[in-house]
């Protein structure tokens, strides 16, 4: 398969070959047009100038012809030469190859007209009604290409064709011709020098464009490379070369770039995933794993209701991480799907009546009716994961309060009267397996993958989730979900989904 070179060269050659070959033709067109007609120019100056001194009565024998042109005065039949220029040796292409004079024209009484005359006359009249009377010109001049060979220099000629007759009524035809070989050598020289110039001005266009596809895909061709070499080194860390200049080549560079930094963050969190994740499954499985090994041995001494603990949690981790395995893996909600937000927020509230009880917290509610499109299952997780949250942290009060905003969003806040989070923290929360409150048991702090989900949930609904101070005190948590427009079509709701 051709390089992007080669046809952007064999391209660039065959646009300007056509260019120039369509160019060279029009201009011969032109050219050869405009010397013919100033070869006919000179031949019609010539002939008229003969014509003019036999229409003022000047013999054939006393005619001024130029001797370095061919003429020929022949009679209205063009049968018989009456006149020629002196030097003319061979002539063809006009009416008679004749080129001497053998005899003199018979003389005419301009005053004598007999019957015949009269009546061969009438019969011209009959076949030509625009006669030239005696002494007159044709206006209309003729043109006919031929040769003719003057004191023994032959050439191409241009002859004019003017129709005279003279005062006594003879009728003449004059050809004079004019040399066509500066026509003629003028084009041939154009020919040649486009013969010669194309073939050499498309090979310097191939080769420019050839070196200028070179030199500006030569970045490109270095991104090549590098993005190979990351292929089989699988060195993410890596990047390909940017070039200075910042045109379409240098912005494919610097996208490639953060391309390959966004790879390598996704496959370094990956890593971290799966790494956390083996760490926070190794302890509920061990543990779980250790009550079971002394329920074995002393079943007296089994802790059935740790083991059913550890299991939940395991449980829950387990439906964490699929979750966020297909959140990753870029699940969309389905659309059309409408969610009661407000419907939802009271029944996750009436789950956690027995938490909130055994924490000693008091749930306030502030709830607008406003329905969202999306995943029950997945925004249920959501405000689940925001009211445990809320209830970890709270000394006595958890505020969950809904509202419109605009009439184009629901805003959602979770808020509780502990001691917040601090500024400089309030991203860093949103990350997997993060737990600020390191001195906090596993149990009572989770793995630390609450928020995360709960803040990709929010960015796959086109939603969002930030963290501010609270009114009581404590942190805030609000969450921004769109409202669909009202004549968008309903679909029922799903049923929560597990996980």
């Amino acid at each position: 398969m051709a390089s992007v070179r080669a046809k952007a060269a064999t391209g660039a050659t065959a646009v300007v070959a056509v260019a120039l070959i369509a160019a060279g033709l029009l201009m011969l067109v032109a050219l050869r047009g405009n010397l013919v007609e100033q070869v006919d120019l000179q031949a019609e100056v010539t002939a008229r100038d003969v014509a003019g001194q036999l229409a003022t009565g000047t013999a054939f024998d006393d005619l001024d012809l130029d001797r370095s042109r061919p003429v020929q005065v022949l009679d209205a039949d063009e049968d018989r030469l009456l006149a020629a220029s002196e030097g003319l040796e061979a002539i063809s292409g006009t009416g008679s190859g004749q080129v001497t004079v053998r005899e003199e024209p018979p003389a005419r009484d301009p005053g004598f007209f007999d019957d015949d005359d009269d009546d061969d006359d009438d019969d011209d009249d009959d076949d030509d009604g625009n006669r030239l009377g005696p002494g007159e010109v044709d206006e209309d001049i003729d043109y006919a290409d031929g040769h003719a060979t003057v004191d023994g220099a032959a050439g191409p000629y241009r002859f004019a064709v003017v129709d005279v007759t003279t005062p006594d009524g003879t009728e003449t035809t004059v050809y004079a011709g004019a040399p066509a070989d500066v026509e003629q050598a003028a084009l041939d020289s154009v020919r040649t020098s486009m013969f010669v110039g194309i073939p050499v001005l498309l090979a310097v266009v191939a080769a420019i464009t050839w070196l200028m596809t070179r030199r500006a895909l030569r970045p490109v061709e270095g991104i090549r490379r590098e993005m190979a070499a990351i292929t089989h080194s699988t060195d993410l860390s890596r990047r390909v070369p940017e070039p200075s200049a910042r045109d379409e080549v240098g912005r494919l560079a610097v996208t490639t770039n953060e391309t390959l930094a966004a790879l390598e963050a996704s496959v370094e969190r990956q890593r971290r995933f799966v790494a956390d994740a083996s760490h926070e499954l190794r302890s509920p499985i061990a543990s779980l794993r250790t009550q079971l090994e002394v329920g074995q041995a002393h079943p007296d001494l089994l802790d059935l209701g740790g083991a059913v603990q550890d299991t939940v949690r395991l449980q829950d981790l387990a439906a964490d991480l699929l979750l966020l395995a297909r959140l990753d893996a870029g699940e969309q909600p389905a659309a059309g799907r409408r969610v009661d937000l407000a419907e939802l927020a009271r029944e996750e509230l009436a789950q956690r009546g027995a938490l909130l009880a055994a924490a000693g917290v008091t749930a306030r509610t502030e709830l607008a009716e406003v329905t969202v499109e999306g995943s029950r299952g997945q925004l249920s997780r959501v405000v689940g994961n925001l009211i445990d949250n809320a209830v970890r942290h709270a000394v006595g009060t958890v505020r969950v309060s809904l509202r419109p905003e605009g009439g184009a969003a629901a805003v959602l806040e979770v808020a509780d009267d502990g001691a917040g989070v601090p500024a400089g923290q309030r991203e860093r929360i949103f990350e997997r397996f993060v737990r600020l409150d390191d001195a906090r048991s596993r149990d009572a702090g989770g793995a630390g993958l609450g928020l995360a989900i709960a803040r990709d949930v929010a960015v796959r609904h086109q939603g969002t989730l930030t963290v501010s101070d609270a009114p009581e005190g404590g942190a805030l948590f609000r969450l921004t979900l769109p409202v669909p427009p009202p004549s968008a079509p309903a679909a029922p709701a799903t049923p929560p989904a597990a996980g």
